[in-house]
């Protein structure tokens, strides 16, 4: 075994499960200590200065800058009393991970003493470096100056020794350059769409807020085999590695009984997550050997992807403690089940009702179905629009097998929804009915019952009961970017919505019978989405492409869509993008997606010359070597048949992996050559990657034949099963 190999083995069954102390007896006793919420806003705040931040956040109202003053101060004591000696403006830029400066809360007076100084100004904006972060040709090289932006909806909370404010994140001449900005316009958006149609059934309805529940999937490997691991190192993937004889077959991790090294991580890090306000509920094993899920309660969505990219980096500092490295990858590992990041999403109005939870009266009901059809039917109509929403290099790996869905957007919505859709799309809708016979022209609906269907799988947008499962978003992904496209979605549909009700109610038609005259429309132009079936079938393929519905497999042309004149209009009547955000973020996303197949193509490349070739070489030396003993001692070339068909067997490997890479570099300084980043994207795609899979056959055919004492990289056998 080598060397470094063996001493990643040695590290591993040395370790010791660190033990985990409750900071007390019950959850409720530490949940959300380190955040600066409404409990200790009121402590440390006047009523006016309480006041105000509550209106900022439920009604948007801005804040005065002697207030501001007054509220960072307030944050300071309680940030002080906590220990802490630092703050940051907390932003997601469009990297995909956090990012985070920060400053002393210490300066010395004009005397010279020490004092604590965090100013309203130092609350509300700062100004990190616009050009080092992606911003898709919005700003250039010299031209630096970009702001953060407080968003006070999101509780600022501490982060070790230091207080963090999340913010927005937008350049100097105010194009968004994060994730969070387009969601809130798609949330103010939504919320003004929405209570115009609640309007329809209730006026007491003044807010609607979506709502979001992560699922978040990911595996863990010991550290130091992941360290023994170049390309798992500067990938976040293995590239190379011939399955293990037993993997998932079984299917005897999921639920089963969670390792107790892992439980003690997983104790860690919900506690800290607990903390910080995170109200994690769920943990299991998944499907796959070492892969595991964490899911939260359902939370306001801003705060819900604000607190999911927070517990991804805490994930990561606290597998540290217990020698582990989380691998948030959609596909580390070839031939078993990826990670996604299943979204949960549905509408909540200020009186309490879950819009998308079907009622007990018919009255209740036809609410249910404004709001379920229409999301239907902008799914539809933005099909590609989300399915760009999830696209990335590594999510490419994973839709379309190993329960992922196909990149087919399709929507599950089960048999008895469907039969009550196909009711109301068949029957008669009369017109001249009186006041109280109105629910008469209205096609009888069932008692909708929670969990009335099974889970599909296969589909990635699936109705689960009273929410919309959204299962194509990967398992590194910022939830931001799908779920500001399907609000702002949602937000565009139910204006159209409502100006066809109120076109119907002008010309005479009762309201009621105007709602249900425009649904049954809907369901109808929208039809060809829905679908009961096996997502991964042939048979469903070709009937997608009857359909009408597309399906983009890459990247991309997946992008496409979302600088197509239907978007741009999109972005334009909703307000969340600008047609220069929309090109930027179009640009952005081919960069990310070439550059991250460059580096995969530049480690394979290195990974095979240094490591996998000299391994291989040395133990054909070592069957050369046998063989010649076997000959000076007098054996006759039958004594040794298999040595020099594992030595031709080898050459043959190793010419194949060498002339492939060879091939695959020239490939890639073409691609390099390109300007156009779509044009660069595609060469990538279709040229520069066309060489993984073979390159890799061969290597791992040779995994199989050196000597397991020969062979540098851990095996999946050694990183799939936690010791």
């Amino acid at each position: 075994m080598s060397t470094i190999r063996f001493q990643a083995l040695q590290s591993v069954l040395g370790r010791i499960i660190p033990e985990v102390k409750a900071p007390s007896a019950k959850i409720s006793d530490y949940y959300g200590v380190n955040v600066f919420d409404k409990v200790k806003m009121k402590a440390y705040m006047s009523k006016e200065a309480f006041q105000a931040i509550t209106n900022a956040i439920e009604k948007g109202t801005p804040i005065e800058r002697d207030i501001a003053e007054h509220i960072a101060s307030s944050m300071k004591s309680w940030a002080l009393s906590k220990g802490v000696t630092h703050y940051t403006h907390w932003f997601q830029p469009l990297t995909g991970t956090t990012a985070e400066k920060h400053d002393s809360f210490f300066e010395p007076a004009s005397d010279g003493s020490p004092v604590e100084v965090f100013s309203g100004g130092a609350l509300v904006q700062q100004e990190p470096d616009a050009s080092s972060f992606p911003n898709g040709g919005i700003r250039s090289t010299f031209e630096a100056r970009g702001y953060t932006a407080w968003d006070p909806s999101s509780p600022a909370f501490i982060f070790g020794k230091t207080l963090c404010i999340p913010t927005v994140f937008v350049s100097y001449t105010g194009e968004a350059l994060d994730y969070k900005a387009p969601l809130l316009k798609a949330l103010a958006s939504l919320d003004n769409a929405a209570v115009d149609v609640c309007h329809y059934f209730d006026k007491g309805i003044t807010k609607v807020n979506a709502s979001l529940g992560i699922e978040q999937e990911y595996f863990l490997v010991d550290l130091a085999l992941f360290n023994a691991r170049p390309d798992m190192l500067l990938t976040g993937r293995a590239l190379f590695g011939h399955s293990s004889a037993k993997n998932q077959q079984l299917d005897d991790h999921y639920f089963g009984s969670i390792p107790e090294r892992v439980v003690a991580y997983m104790q860690d890090f919900e506690m800290e997550a607990l903390k910080l306000g995170i109200p994690l509920k769920t943990r299991h094993n998944e499907v796959a050997p070492s892969q595991f899920e964490c899911a939260p309660l359902y939370e306001e969505i801003n705060l819900a992807i604000d607190h999911n990219q927070l517990l991804m980096d805490l994930m990561e500092k606290v597998g540290k403690r217990h020698n582990f490295k989380v691998l948030l990858h959609e596909k580390p590992y070839a031939g078993i089940n990826g990670s996604g990041k299943h979204n949960n999403w549905s509408l909540i109005t200020d009186t309490g009702k879950n819009l998308l939870a079907p009622g007990k009266t018919p009255k209740n009901n036809l609410m249910f179905l404004t709001f379920f059809v229409n999301t239907i039917k902008a799914v539809y109509e933005h099909s590609d629009l989300l399915r760009a929403s999830i696209a990335s290099v590594s999510n490419d790996h994973r839709l379309g097998a190993n329960e992922a869905p196909p990149a087919i957007i399709s929507m599950f919505l089960g048999s008895q929804l469907n039969d009550v859709l196909d009711e109301i799309e068949t029957s008669r809708i009369s017109k001249k009915a009186k006041e109280d016979t109105m629910w008469h022209s209205i096609p009888k609906i069932p008692s909708i019952l929670l969990d009335n269907t099974d889970r599909n799988r296969t589909s990635s947008f699936a109705f689960t009961g009273n929410k919309f499962e959204l299962r194509a978003v990967g398992s590194a992904a910022n939830s931001s970017n799908p779920m500001t496209v399907l609000n702002m979605i949602m937000a565009e549909q139910l204006i159209k919505f409502k100006a066809d009700v109120d076109k119907l109610i002008k010309k005479g038609d009762k309201k009621d019978v105007a709602i249900l005259t425009v649904l049954k429309k809907y369901i109808k132009e929208s039809k060809n989405i829905r679908f009961e079936g096996n997502g991964y079938s042939d048979e469903w393929t070709e009937e997608a492409e009857k359909r009408g519905l597309s399906n983009i497999k890459t990247t991309p042309k997946a992008l496409d869509a979302l600088i197509s004149d239907k978007s741009l209009k999109l972005f334009k009547d909703t307000q969340v993008f600008s047609d220069r955000e929309a090109h930027a973020r179009h640009e952005i996303l081919l960069e990310d997606y070439y550059k991250k197949l460059q580096i995969e193509a530049r480690v394979i490349g290195e990974l095979v010359t240094n490591v996998v070739i000299p391994a291989a070489v040395n133990y054909q030396t070592v069957l050369v070597t046998n063989v010649k003993g076997l000959k000076d001692i007098g054996m006759g070339e039958d004594a040794y048949p298999a040595q020099m068909l594992l030595i031709k067997q080898i050459s043959e490997h190793i010419t194949f992996i060498k002339e492939n890479v060879h091939a695959m570099v020239e490939e890639r300084k073409l691609a390099n050559a390109i300007e156009d980043s779509r044009d660069k994207a595609i060469a990538y795609d279709e040229k520069v990657k066309s060489y993984f899979e073979p390159i890799r056959y061969h290597v791992d055919k040779l995994e199989l034949m050196v000597d397991d004492n020969i062979w540098p990289l851990p095996k999946f056998r050694e990183l799939l099963f936690i010791k």
